[in-house]
């Protein structure tokens, strides 16, 4: 019997030191649906020092919450980190990209509205985004509080990626990065340019109709990238402007995508519409007027101006 007692009160001693063994954590986590078990095995993918004795330990505690749980601290007890990823919530900050914004604007607007470091942001965007621009897919995005700048920019560069072979695949049976982001360059220009999502298959189809004419794009919304995504234009800038953005000096699709684009406009960038039109002006009700002959497009410039 005092054999059973030891034996018992070891076990217990045990488990007390196992349940004070230190973990290091993230502020904030994110916990996928499924089993204990799948949880378990996604923290290990995660370097987190877990067991089959935790999975365990969770099915006495209770079933962990799936979504994003929030630790107050990085240094937790191993008991406290298991409670906490079955009862603790963390609070969520909705952040919206809205199609054709610059990934220079976004980082400010999480910077400012998250209350994190903008050159850490930064620093992450540029470590982790194979592509300079274009990366992110407007949307709006549910933010824990608490979130580091790395833990932001991989998370949002995960969701989009998924989201862009998602749509690779369904237009083109694959995902092939080089010629998606050939698209994503066309579609930014598309973006910039169309005054609302019916038009776009119509500027698609002006900008394949000039290229293969060889001619300038020449078009504004070219250079409304990063810093620069809501400056008006002027004829100073577009002398001035040496960037590889400027294609009233440069023929063809900027290589690198002028902004964060929408479906729709990838959309268009794929199949574009049929027409022989070569020119558009935006008309006094805010959409465009598109010709296919100089002499048009310069009435439309009259009316459009008067």
């Amino acid at each position: 019997m005092k054999y059973i007692l030891e034996m018992v009160l070891i076990i217990i001693l045990s488990f007390m030191f196992y349940l004070n063994m230190p973990i290091k954590t993230s502020s904030v986590l994110h916990i996928p649906k499924g089993s204990i078990n799948k949880i378990i095995s996604q923290l290990k993918r995660e370097n987190y020092q877990v067991s089959k004795l935790d999975s365990l330990l969770l099915r006495l505690i209770g079933s962990p919450q799936s979504g994003w749980i929030n630790f107050d601290s990085i240094y937790l007890t191993r008991g406290d980190f298991l409670y906490k990823i079955t009862h603790s919530k963390a609070a969520l900050q909705e952040i919206t990209l809205i199609p054709g914004e610059t990934t220079y604007i976004f980082l400010n607007q999480l910077s400012d509205n998250l209350k994190l470091d903008r050159k850490k942001l930064q620093n992450a965007y540029d470590t982790y985004a194979n592509q300079e621009e274009g990366a992110f897919v407007p949307n709006t995005y549910k933010i824990p509080i608490g979130i580091t700048e790395d833990e932001l920019i991989k998370l949002l560069l995960r969701t989009s990626l998924k989201q862009m072979k998602r749509l690779s695949i369904k237009f083109f049976g694959n995902y092939d990065e080089k010629k998606w982001f050939r698209y994503v360059a066309i579609a930014s220009v598309i973006q910039k340019e169309s005054a609302n999502i019916q038009e776009m298959p119509i500027v698609s189809s002006v900008i394949y109709n000039r290229i293969k004419k060889g001619m300038k794009l020449q078009m504004d919304g070219t250079l409304n990238y990063g810093k620069y995504s809501h400056l008006k234009v002027t004829p100073k800038r577009i002398r001035e402007d040496k960037s590889v953005f400027n294609t009233y000096i440069h023929k063809g699709i900027p290589k690198i995508p002028v902004c964060n684009i929408s479906f729709d406009s990838i959309k268009a960038a794929v199949f574009p519409s049929k027409t022989d039109y070569l020119y558009f002006m935006k008309s006094k009700n805010g959409t465009h007027d598109f010709s296919r002959y100089y002499s048009t497009h310069l009435d439309n410039i009259k009316r459009a101006t008067k």
